[in-house]
């Protein structure tokens, strides 16, 4: 077990900013940590690195207790905060040297470690320019490589793809992947869910500094009553019927969401069938019509009543 935290309580006087939280992550594993802002997910992250001190629980890393003075763990842990945390005044090769003698004293080693760096996010171009030279995209690729340049075991990586556009996107997306594979395990927060479902192999929701659920993108959408949307723009107005469609069979609800209908589905066959027959017998049209499989806003919508991403 890489990583083991049970029961972990932050206090800010009457505010709970972590109630009894758990989680483990696994050797290899890529693990997504979803929530909304302020559900506790950078308070739990610094609590584990010992950056922050809390009121009760048990934190373990590589099977051993975690404490502000564990450098032997902590020199085995990269992190790469959401905030670009470098130095202004440094180029790009003597930021990511920097923060690597941090952890690696051998000259050689380290000047090795560097140029792997410099070559596994792409900035040879650029090795010799300071960080304000550089486009956002090419920031947050220093920022990742000033914190993975060590070669560390296990890799924080807190929503490092905010405000770069999608080349950038996809470019840190590949290289996290190829960490995976490269043997590092991968503690991951983000906002957009489509790079969840792409990255994680397992996926812990936080609300209010709890765990509400964990597990594969299958068995968390396996979890809620909804198991299918259908999305239908119709041709004329249907409000004079809406209650009759309402009693289709395995129909949950129906939201209006700009022009169209979205109708949710629990565990049934044919809904797609009976809802054409539907719309042939009232002699109504439409514009559109699909199908949707479950997401995992719908996932953290269901439990909590809330929009994964405010």
């Amino acid at each position: 077990m890489m990583v083991k935290v049970k029961n972990l309580v932050k206090r800010y006087k009457e505010l709970i900013a972590l109630d009894h939280f758990s989680m483990e992550v696994e050797e290899g594993e890529i693990l997504g940590l979803l929530g909304p802002n302020g559900c506790g997910k950078t308070t739990a992250i610094n609590c584990i690195l010992s950056l922050l001190n809390f009121d009760k629980g048990e934190i373990e890393i590589f099977e051993s207790n975690m404490t502000p003075i564990s450098y032997d763990i902590k020199k085995q842990i990269g992190i790469v905060p959401q905030e670009v945390s470098v130095f202004e005044n440094l180029t790009v090769e003597e930021n990511i040297d920097y923060f690597c003698g941090l952890y690696i004293e051998d000259k050689s080693t380290r000047k090795k470690y560097v140029k792997e760096a410099i070559d596994f996010v792409e900035l040879n171009d650029y090795k010799k320019f300071i960080p304000k030279k550089l486009s956002g995209g090419l920031k947050r690729r220093l920022n990742i490589a000033c914190g993975i340049a060590h070669k560390p075991r296990l890799i924080f990586l807190d929503e490092p793809t905010v405000a770069v556009d999608a080349q950038s996107r996809n470019f840190i997306l590949d290289g996290i992947k190829r960490l995976n594979q490269e043997g590092s395990t991968i503690i991951y927060t983000t906002h957009y869910l489509e790079e969840a479902e792409q990255l994680c192999n397992r996926i812990i929701i936080m609300d209010r500094g709890k765990n509400l659920v964990s597990g594969t993108n299958e068995e968390l959408k396996a979890m809620i009553t909804t198991t299918e949307k259908i999305v239908v723009g119709f041709g004329n107005s249907i409000e004079n019927i809406i209650q009759k469609l309402k009693s289709l069979p395995h129909v949950i609800d129906i939201e209006k969401k700009e022009e169209d209908y979205v109708i949710k589905f629990e565990n049934g066959l044919n809904n797609l069938s009976n809802l054409l027959d539907f719309i042939k017998e009232n002699n109504l049209t439409y514009t559109k019509l699909y199908s949707q499989l479950p997401t995992l806003n719908d996932v953290f919508l269901e439990l909590t009543g809330k929009e994964l991403r405010d």
